[in-house]
């Protein structure tokens, strides 16, 4: 049996749904992008062209929530299968965007590099229980025009996964496609075989800007999964109460699902978000606070009700070092989400209200997915009825270490962790140095790295690729692009 937990009754989730979808209708969603105003008019919705505000009906929400596919797959550079959003399966992807990251040998916050990102991606390699990556950091040492797509390059130029990124501006969305078509072939294998996801967050309370609506667009247009991300913050922009932040997240999220499935219905998308319960003391938005992830693992209640798949930033930390809290935040909402199904979970490698990477943190939370990975397996049985044979066995040798059950059985009964944690008795942990966490963390990113080889993406398409980006950097006043090792 598959572990689970819910925080939601079905008859509070029809109340939520009921109350977003009436705000959506009554209140109104506020869009900023005249062309996405245009499609809603010809589709037979009412706008206040004063306030640019849209009243939505029932009958447009039904029509994109029928359209709106139950489910989609990720597909590699090499066009392997490698993410599954059906059902409860579970995915990890590291957050994204961060505009700061520790630096591990001296301990400090700094910008991130080109160097810096091109370390990440060569890592997320290794990073066998996450299944794509994301564009985790914002490098400082290219024009902030091209930052966006810049990153999208160097994860399709030096790892095989699929990517989960986002276009802050207008402008970056083509060059982003013209990547990604270039590895497919053509525009219909990258809609057969999606690699990216990209991310379109609403602005709270109930406002899409332009740029966002421009990018539900252009993604729709060309079949590019996109997850909305909601980021009501509880008693400061949404209700203070858990259902209020719901009901607000719900009317959020889908007035993006309108807008995308009226553009291109059967566009692949996720119900998502990154709300917060803001915490009044600090002014902060703590993504380790309890209640932060309740709301995260009750939404996708609400998107799995409604048929959809779901994502979630959840499963990350506060902490500003890899530390206790690092640790307590980021395991309990990655097994918070796993528990509840969330297909596309987002967080790993993220401290400080998701303003930090850490590559450390990242080889360390690689450990906490495996280990919630193996939780949500379940406990079966497995060749243990009758139970009186194994009984004797171990009467008759003293011990199981080499019979055939063990044998067997062995490794799919437990997740074994690698060297970046420590299962020695103390006595041996003395012996090979005394090391802490984030010592065993940077022995293995160095070890990882060295071990990292080119992806088996043809080097004509690799040139093309930088082509791409170096004509996209000449566009900002870059004569060339930043020298990684």
């Amino acid at each position: 049996m598959r572990p689970a937990i819910r925080f939601l009754g079905d008859e509070l989730i029809e109340r939520i749904v009921s109350e977003g979808r009436h705000i959506m209708c009554k209140l109104g969603i506020e869009i900023h992008n005249d062309t996405m105003l245009s499609l809603l008019v010809d589709h037979g919705v009412a706008i206040d062209k004063n306030t640019n505000r849209v009243f939505f009906n029932q009958s447009i929400i039904d029509k994109a929530l029928v359209s709106a596919p139950r489910s989609f797959k990720l597909y590699d550079v090499l066009e392997k299968q490698a993410v599954d959003l059906s059902g409860f399966n579970v995915n990890y992807t590291p957050g994204s965007a961060a505009i700061y990251i520790l630096d591990g040998k001296t301990n400090n916050i700094r910008r991130p590099l080109a160097n810096d990102y091109t370390q990440y991606v060569k890592l997320m390699c290794k990073m066998n229980n996450i299944a794509s990556q994301s564009t985790a950091m914002v490098p400082a040492d290219v024009h902030e025009k091209i930052s966006d797509s810049y990153r999208l390059y160097l994860s399709l130029l030096f790892c095989e996964k699929p990517v989960v990124t986002g276009a802050f501006t207008i402008e970056a969305f083509e060059v982003m496609k013209n990547l990604q078509v270039a590895i497919r072939g053509s525009i219909e294998n990258l809609a057969a075989k999606p690699l990216t996801i990209f991310s379109c967050c609403p602005t709270s309370p109930l406002k899409w800007s332009d740029v966002t609506s421009q990018n539900l667009i252009d993604c729709a247009k060309y079949s590019i999964p996109v997850e909305y991300i909601s980021m009501p913050l509880s008693g400061f922009m949404s209700p203070v109460t858990l259902v209020g932040t719901l009901i607000q997240h719900t009317a959020e999220t889908l007035s993006g699902l309108v807008m995308s499935q009226i553009v291109n219905p059967g566009t692949p998308i996720l119900y998502g978000g990154s709300p917060a319960f803001f915490d009044v003391r600090y002014e902060t938005t703590p993504m380790g606070s309890i209640s932060t992830m309740m709301i995260d693992c009750a939404y996708n209640e609400i998107g799995k009700y409604l048929g959809l798949p779901t994502q979630a930033y959840i499963g990350l930390s506060d902490a500003k070092h890899l530390d206790a809290q690092a640790g307590l935040e980021s395991s309990m909402g990655a097994t918070l989400a796993a528990l509840a199904g969330i297909n596309n979970i987002s967080g790993p490698g993220m401290l400080d209200f998701e303003s930090c990477f850490s590559l450390e943190k990242l080889v360390v939370d690689n450990e906490i997915c495996g280990m919630t990975l193996q939780m949500i397996k379940g406990i079966e049985p497995k060749e243990d009825f009758p139970s009186q044979p194994i009984f004797e066995e171990l009467l008759k040798e003293k011990h199981l270490l080499i019979s055939d059950h063990t044998l067997k059985y062995l490794k799919g009964e437990e997740y074994y962790p690698g060297k970046v944690l420590s299962r020695a008795n103390r006595s041996r942990w003395e012996e090979e140095g005394s090391t802490t966490i984030s010592e065993r963390a940077a022995n293995e990113i160095d070890k990882m790295i060295k071990q990292w080889h080119p992806t088996l993406l043809g080097d004509d398409i690799k040139k093309e690729l930088t082509q791409l980006m170096e004509k996209e950097a000449q566009k900002y006043g870059m004569s060339k692009l930043p020298q990684i090792n």
